[in-house]
């Protein structure tokens, strides 16, 4: 039988020791490697060229976000199974469309994550249904422009429009165009349920 050789990328010790004994329990996967931040877990699979790559969204230096848009474009064939706490619609849509071929949280379960494991090593998704209910609720219309998402975040903060505009250096009237955008693409009748929606969607996060 054929083993799997996979690449742990995860920032938390005990995390990623868990991860490892899981993994380590079946004889069909190899962990080669681990590595604690992002900047590390790009180097090691550059060295290591990994089957797979178990991948926390969440890292310090390089987010997972960057990580697998990196590996994407440097290396057509990388498998990349996403393992995150983040579970808004928003973070498995852009996960998936920078080249994840699984996502699961982490309250997956030690054979969802070896089941996910193999067939993204055949070159298969695994997105269970957690997932694709969460991407069924997103609304392709809801593409916010780069100066939006920064109207938007500042909105999650609680910024009036003249704090907003002094924040972006933009003026108060271009504030209020903005504001109006991110309200209609959302489909939020107001700056408190944009906030909600927000946070429900992964668009912004608690740091």
């Amino acid at each position: 039988m054929k083993q799997i050789r996979v690449l742990l990328v995860e920032d938390h010790f005990l995390a990623r020791m868990a991860l490892h004994s899981v993994l380590s329990g079946h004889a069909q996967i190899l962990v080669v490697g681990e590595a604690s931040d992002g900047e590390e877990g790009l180097a090691m699979y550059k060295s290591l060229r990994p089957d797979v790559v178990v991948l926390d969204l969440r890292l310090p230096r390089v987010s997972g976000f960057e990580v697998l848009t990196r590996l994407r474009g440097e290396f057509a064939n990388v498998r990349v199974v996403v393992l995150s706490n983040y579970q808004g619609s928003e973070d498995i849509y852009r996960a998936v469309r920078s080249g994840a071929m699984a996502y699961l949280t982490k309250d997956a379960s030690g054979d969802d994550l070896i089941n996910a494991i193999r067939n993204v090593d055949r070159g298969l998704r695994f997105l269970p249904r957690i997932a694709l209910d969460r991407l069924a609720e997103r609304i392709p219309e809801s593409d916010l422009t780069p100066r939006e998402s920064e109207v938007l975040a500042c909105i999650a903060q609680g910024q009036s429009n003249r704090e907003i505009g002094e924040a972006l250096h933009i003026a108060e009237k271009t504030v209020r165009i903005h504001v109006s955008a991110v309200l209609d693409k959302l489909g939020a009748r107001d700056r408190t349920q944009a906030t909600i929606y927000a946070f429900q969607r992964g668009l912004v996060h608690l740091d």
